[in-house]
């Protein structure tokens, strides 16, 4: 008898079948002699729409709701039915005795897998392959050590708890307000929660008021040191007269000095930044390469599953296990190439410091920290966006193995005119983990700050009591800033973190918000963040992020509670109980049932109204009614404001040519009969006069042409010589 393994997607399912020697081609299988390896293409089988369960909900009206089955019905998706089929055909074999799941180990892959078998209607036993990488040899290890499916049902109760309660009130909240309203608007657990974070930065950003502060800065002995308030230790005040004083106090008759009162040189040592986890890479990476977080998932996705150079990204832990550890060197020995060497080398010459710093169980859920594979890694099948990303994560790896960096830091304290100055020196004696970082790391620093003393500077062997004539006095002044408007990176980490817009207070909701990982989890934020940009409900003005007027109005209409973070936190708690098994679903769901009458009771009961604001005098070609203007995320539309018509034109996107003089992105738009690029700057060009100018400057070669050149530069470098002229000349008899 053989057992099916159902894995997640194809190339995964490629590469099981491969450890497995399963190599016979069947009907969306492969087959060997003791295994069948199948695949899902992500979910093949879902919750059915409104109107599988009643023909009376074709329609949207809000007499018919609010919607809530008895039992919610499974469908297969109809694209991917064909798969779908497949797999089926291969669970009910006569020669098959059991199944064994082996999708993505976590809630949702757990859903994938058990509805495909729920809906196909096999009950044959199940067992489970938990694996956090896709090499062999986490394959192979991993088959060694199969868990039995039973230990798994919880997890997929709460999984599929979470997937019922989403639907039942975000299908009954949505179909509410666009009924109500007769405007396309949707809301949700999470993606509302997201809109009143950016709503309450924004007022934030409104309500501020500058102030003008100031700082004085010294130069004696040359040394520059820093004025600072005597109680609260403060570099700024926001009395100019009182500074204005003080400087000219330092200036007068130019005899001023500064007495040291205090020198203190202590060595510091600063251990490495933890290792990854999704959502702090997807925030670095768009810091430092602008990529959307969904970009960087996409890439990493690739790394683990095409290239198998990482392990498995939708994690939110940044710690290893215990069992991790003997496979160090062996992750080393793997990027021990090209510029990692000089970092790696060293550290496969010694035994591995494996501390609490990084490996940690208890820190640990369902998947470890970002972290290599022992797989051979080719650079030069990689694309540049794939190798910037394993570029973060080998370095931040190599970082986080090496020894702390070590610096002495000298801290001088004075006085002068009754005023207290400091001034302080770094003087770097082991840069430890800093060293991997070839071009630098940085550490984030204090934005507000318009000024400090250099760090850099060696400062001299100095006395206490001893007095140093003031050579330069400075006042400063600057203006406090707004908070920052919000970007895809940062606000990735207010959805990891939303404790602080909470309004109620709730300690063991705030806990719970940050052991559960905040709003979404690391697997569906960037989509989230992506549904708001295609809803229309946010846009992007340059890299920052503005509600638009629709999100705004949205934030007024819907439900008090389906604002708050607080909502998440309930569920995750109570989904958290169901995965440990101290709440049953049936329990939980009864009161999302509850909780859904009372959302449709309070959209049909309100008196708020809602109002385009961004309607045209363009009429859709399709129903005849007049066209809204919206900012996609990377383009300006015209949508029809009928949702059921559904008609969408692009009048203008953003492009990756760049414009001739400033070099920022350039906008291409429908001007007249041809389209023509627009820049910020002010420069225009027609389409047709880009691609002819393109075409004299030689561009338009392709990045793959690019490196099958290179090949084969690299190849004809390193054959041996043995062209016609050689084989002409070995002839010659002289």
């Amino acid at each position: 008898m053989k057992s099916v393994v159902l894995a997640e997607k194809p190339s995964v399912a490629r590469d099981i079948a491969r450890v497995l020697h399963c190599s016979r081609k069947q009907n969306g299988a492969l087959e060997g002699q003791d295994y069948i390896v199948t695949w899902a293409l992500g979910h093949l089988v879902t919750l059915a729409d409104p109107e599988a369960y009643d023909k009376k909900y074709e329609k949207w009206e809000m007499s018919t709701l609010p919607m809530i089955p008895r039992e919610q019905k499974l469908v297969v998706i109809p694209k991917t039915n064909k798969q779908f089929q497949a797999v089926k055909s291969q669970l009910f074999r006569d020669d098959v005795s059991d199944v064994i799941i082996a999708t993505d180990a976590g809630r949702e892959g757990e859903l994938v897998a058990r509805w495909i078998l729920e809906k196909s209607g096999c009950r044959k036993p199940v067992k489970r392959l938990w694996i956090s990488s896709v090499t062999d040899k986490a394959i192979r290890e991993g088959f060694s050590s199969l868990r039995s499916g039973k230990a798994y049902e919880n997890l997929f109760h709460a999984a599929e708890a979470r997937a019922e309660a989403d639907w039942l009130v975000g299908m009954n909240g949505t179909r509410a307000l666009t009924c109500k309203y007769n405007a396309q608007l949707s809301c949700g657990r999470v993606q509302t929660p997201t809109l009143a974070i950016i709503r309450s930065r924004e007022e934030e950003i409104r309500g501020f008021t500058p102030k003008e502060y100031y700082g004085i800065t010294v130069e004696a002995g040359d040394i520059q040191f820093l004025w600072k308030d005597k109680k609260s230790g403060s570099t700024r005040t926001f009395r100019k007269e009182a500074a204005e004083e003080l400087v000219s106090r330092l200036r007068e008759g130019g005899s001023a000095s500064i007495e040291v009162t205090s020198v203190t040189r202590k060595k510091k040592s600063v251990p490495s930044p933890g290792l990854y986890d999704l959502t702090t890479l997807q925030r670095e990476a768009g810091q430092k390469y602008g990529f959307s977080p969904k970009e960087t998932l996409n890439i990493m996705q690739r790394l683990y599953e095409n290239h198998k150079v990482l392990t498995y990204p939708r994690t939110d832990s940044r710690f290893i296990t215990d069992d991790i550890v003997p496979t160090l060197k062996e992750r080393l020995q793997a990027v021990n190439f090209g510029s990692y060497r000089q970092a790696a080398a060293p550290l496969l010459k010694k035994p591995v410091k494996a501390d609490r710093s990084f490996v940690n169980n208890a820190r640990v859920s369902d998947h470890h920290a970002i972290i290599p594979t022992e797989e051979y890694v080719v650079l030069e099948n990689m694309t540049n966006e794939e190798r910037k990303i394993y570029d973060m994560v080998v370095r931040r790896f190599l970082a986080v193995l090496s020894e702390p960096s070590v610096y002495e830091e000298a801290l001088i304290e004075g006085k002068a005119c009754d005023a207290v100055f400091f001034s302080r020196g770094e003087i770097m004696k082991n840069p430890g983990w800093r060293a991997v970082y070839t071009e630098g790391y940085t550490d984030e620093e204090d934005e507000d700050e318009e000024w400090s003393v250099r760090k850099s500077q060696s400062l001299p062997e100095i006395a206490q009591g001893q007095r140093l004539m003031i050579q330069k006095v400075t006042m400063r002044s600057a203006k406090t800033k707004p908070p920052k408007r919000f970007t895809e990176s940062t606000l990735l980490a207010a959805m990891e973190n939303p404790v602080k817009y909470m309004e109620s207070g709730d300690k063991k909701a705030a806990k719970t918000l940050g052991e559960t990982g905040g709003l979404g989890t690391v697997a569906t934020r960037a989509d989230i963040i992506e549904k708001l940009f295609q809803s229309f409900l946010m846009e992007k003005k340059g890299n920052e992020i503005y509600l638009t007027s629709k999100g705004k109005q949205l934030l007024e209409l819907v439900p008090e509670d389906l604002r708050k973070p607080e909502l998440t936190a309930s569920w995750e708690m109570k989904l958290s109980d169901i995965a440990e098994g101290r709440l049953s679903r049936q329990k939980f769901l009864s009161e999302i049932k509850d909780y859904t009458v009372q959302i449709v009771e309070e959209v049909k009961g309100s008196d708020a109204t809602y109002r385009h604001e961004n309607i045209t005098n363009k009429i859709c070609p399709q129903c005849g009614k007049r066209l809204l203007a919206v900012n996609g995320k990377n383009s300006r539309m015209l949508v029809c404001q009928d949702r059921e018509c559904g008609y969408r034109e692009t009048i203008a996107r953003i492009t990756n040519a760049r414009c001739p003089n400033c070099h920022k992105k350039m906008e291409l738009a429908k001007s007249g009969k041809e389209e023509t690029f627009f820049c910020v700057c002010g420069y225009k060009e027609r389409l047709s006069a880009f691609q002819e100018r393109r075409k004299r400057e030689g561009a338009g070669v392709k990045k793959s042409d690019v490196q099958k050149y290179l090949k084969k530069q690299k190849a004809e470098a390193e054959a041996p010589i043995n062209n016609a002229m050689a084989e002409a000349l070995a002839k010659l008899k002289l």
